[in-house]
């Protein structure tokens, strides 16, 4: 392994994972809220919505809706095969720098191009944000898809509810950590949310901070013995 690649992320021992992907989760609920209240109405990471948008768009003949649906999807499907390109090979910790390095470029990019708006960005502008952040949430999913515990997801939650409920109606087992993400999601809209009503000029500061915060604390050197990567299986807890 590479000098760069001896210091692992900070996604390692017992909590350490847990507060990578909470923090992700978070990014993530702030970005849907954002768009859905700012961007047209759509999702930037739940495609599945998005799609059933774009049906129901066609069906009603509503060319605007479509057009915002369209452009959602296809932001999100650059984001995910860039991702999963960079993080293909070796060395995969500096790789999974990277992917997070151009979600933060994204992202602060998309905060930018908001903030010369005011908060309150229209027009052609409007779709070009709505894009990248799209794209900024594509990158994170198929980021956590390609190096993440399987069955992992910080941006599409609808798995992590039905397991939970699935695990306690069978078993009585309750997954802490998905119970985590779910809140995590929900605070995070929340907070993109009362962003956008009370601050809209600085919303987007919330994601790019929290996915810039999991990059630099990704230098930090593990704990001795941690493996090298973002999110090692043996440091995922089940419950």
């Amino acid at each position: 392994m590479a000098d760069g690649d001896e210091t692992a992320a900070r996604g390692t021992g017992d909590g350490g994972p847990v507060a990578t992907a909470v923090a992700l989760t978070v990014a993530t609920g702030a970005m849907d809220a954002i768009s859905f209240l700012a961007l047209g109405g759509v999702f930037t990471s739940v495609m599945t919505a998005n799609l059933s948008l774009l049906g129901i768009s066609a069906g009603a003949q509503d060319p605007g809706r479509a057009r915002d649906s369209a452009v959602a999807v296809a932001g999100f499907i650059v984001g995910a095969l860039l991702s999963a390109r960079i993080v293909r090979g070796g060395r995969p910790v500096r790789r999974t720098r990277w992917a997070l390095g151009v979600e933060v470029l994204a992202l602060g990019g998309l905060w930018a191009g908001w903030a010369t708006a005011g908060g309150h960005p229209g027009g052609g502008l409007r779709l070009g944000l709505l894009a990248v952040a799209s794209l900024a949430m594509g990158g994170q999913s198929g980021l956590v898809r390609a190096t993440g515990p399987p069955g992992m997801s910080t941006t599409y939650l609808t798995g992590t509810l039905t397991g939970l409920l699935v695990d306690m109606a069978r078993d009585g087992r309750v997954r802490w950590v998905s119970v985590a993400l779910l809140a995590a999601l929900v605070a995070g809209a929340a907070l993109g949310g009362l962003l956008v009503t009370h601050a809209a000029p600085v919303a987007p500061a919330l994601p790019t901070v929290l996915v810039a915060l999991v990059l630099l604390v990704s230098f930090v050197p593990p704990a001795r013995g941690a493996q090298g990567s973002l999110w090692p299986h043996t440091g995922w807890p089940s419950r």
